[in-house]
């Protein structure tokens, strides 16, 4: 199977029933995080910009506003993008639900069968596995997930608009050439509310496939036609059951280490004022996680050192813990700010394909406590059962959406094969409240 036949020739009966299942729980996991991601002011700020620059008459996610459909994509993206707990993949360094869900939500016509939205998920997963090896493989800068996420999405788009083989082509050689390449250590040093690049990602692939549709070119898209070696497997192992998930909706790098504190933690049944200090071992890119006092969420979740102190402080972290009057917790700034990293040679042999991890608690009694290697958890050979999946997005949801709305999406989502995706549109399309709607009422 090509590239260009995976795209238009996948079939939701070539799928394993786990594919298929799979495909069920990320999508609820993602508009979990996106539930949660629209109460950010990032995101009420990127609804407006939309609404305001990209008019036009499709529904945006959460919010019951239009837009055009690269403004749908644009901001659904980096509303997902705006809480940090969204699904990744290893070897991208990156996201690939973050910026497919979002060119999906903006294409995919409200007739759609359910299994038709579902089996275009399920390829962009696959698509957007290989076109993300194949551009870290190849670039030697580190881009972040909008960068080969809008091929992905072009992908998605060519799909739903059902091009031609040719067309198809230009599609994703105008998403690969105008796609973001920003650079995503420039936003780990300096968070801000830029992040991963998914929204601008999802935009910039959805233009893409509407501009080819009407003639525009731009063939080819060297991620998929001179790389080869990057297109191999396909149908034979399905990338989207290598995906992660994420417990906590902070950096997968300052994970590692957040399960290395709670271990300790639980082990020798300490609480925080017990830990004079937190020190880390860990790989060169969570090192640079580096923010100590964040000054808003994006430098809260783009850290290893707060999420760390916040876990060994409250046991966990959830969405109200890395934003407003949290990030003045005295407790918690004093072992984030005290916490000490260094770069590990073990660690960073391991990365991208593993994230590791080492921490020694120095007790106020003067002793020191260290664990051994931890790794994040819910990895993709380790992955969470459904039951938690689905209790993490009822965590998150319910307390934005009601226990109803949140419930109605769920069965929505679970009931798409029988359905279609009308109903699931509407719950989506719904506003979440007024001070959400405007960034001005906020």
């Amino acid at each position: 199977m090509t590239p260009f036949d995976l795209i238009h020739r996948l079939a939701w009966s070539d799928l394993p029933p786990q594919v298929q299942h799979r495909a069920e729980l990320c999508l609820l996991d993602l508009i979990g995080i996106a539930a949660g991601g629209r109460q950010t002011r990032l995101s009420a700020i990127i609804h407006d910009h939309a609404v305001q620059v990209f008019g036009g008459a499709s529904p945006m996610l959460f919010d019951g506003r239009t837009a055009s459909p690269p403004g749908v994509a644009l901001a659904a993206g980096m509303t997902i993008d705006s809480l940090d707990g969204h699904d990744g993949y290893n070897p991208a360094k990156g996201h690939i639900g973050c910026p497919l869900l979002p060119a999906l939500l903006a294409l995919a016509p409200e007739d759609l069968p359910g299994t038709g939205f579902l089996t275009a998920m399920v390829m962009g997963y696959e698509f957007g596995a290989r076109v993300a090896e194949a551009q870290h493989a190849t670039v030697a800068d580190y881009h972040t997930s909008g960068s080969w996420g809008a091929v992905a999405a072009a992908a998605a788009g060519a799909r739903l608009l059902r091009l031609d083989i040719e067309t198809t082509r230009q599609a994703l050689g105008i998403a690969e050439y105008h796609g973001p390449r920003s650079q995503m250590m420039r936003c780990i040093d300096h968070p801000t509310m830029v992040k991963d690049g998914s929204g601008w990602g999802a935009m910039a692939g959805v233009s893409a496939a509407l501009l080819a549709r009407d003639g525009f070119t731009g063939a080819p898209a060297l991620t998929v036609e001179q790389a080869p070696q990057f297109w191999q497997e396909i149908g034979s192992r399905w990338r989207i059951l290598d995906q992660y998930f994420k417990p906590y909706p902070v950096c997968r790098w300052a994970q590692a280490p957040v399960e290395g504190v709670l271990a300790l933690a639980r082990a020798h049944a300490l609480t925080a004022d017990q830990v004079e200090r937190i020190e880390v071992a860990t790989f060169h890119e969570a090192v640079r996680l580096a923010t100590a006092r964040p000054r808003s969420t994006e430098e809260a979740q783009y850290s290893t050192c707060f999420p760390c102190a916040v876990a060994l402080v409250r046991g966990g972290i959830g969405p109200a813990d890395i934003t407003g009057e949290a990030l003045n917790d005295a407790e918690v700034l004093r072992l984030s700010t005290g916490m000490r990293m260094t770069e590990d040679a073990r660690a960073n042999a391991a990365f991208p394909g593993t994230r590791l991890a080492r921490v020694t608690l120095i007790l106020k009694d003067g002793r020191q406590l260290q664990g051994g290697w931890s790794t994040p958890r819910w990895d993709a050979d380790d992955p969470p059962d459904e039951a938690a999946l689905r209790a993490k997005f009822h965590a998150i949801a319910d307390p934005i959406l009601g226990t109803a709305r949140a419930g109605a999406i769920e069965a929505a989502i679970h009931d798409l094969p029988e359905t279609g995706f009308a109903p699931l549109r509407g719950l989506l399309a719904q506003p979440i409240s007024r001070a959400t709607v405007s960034v001005r009422s906020a």
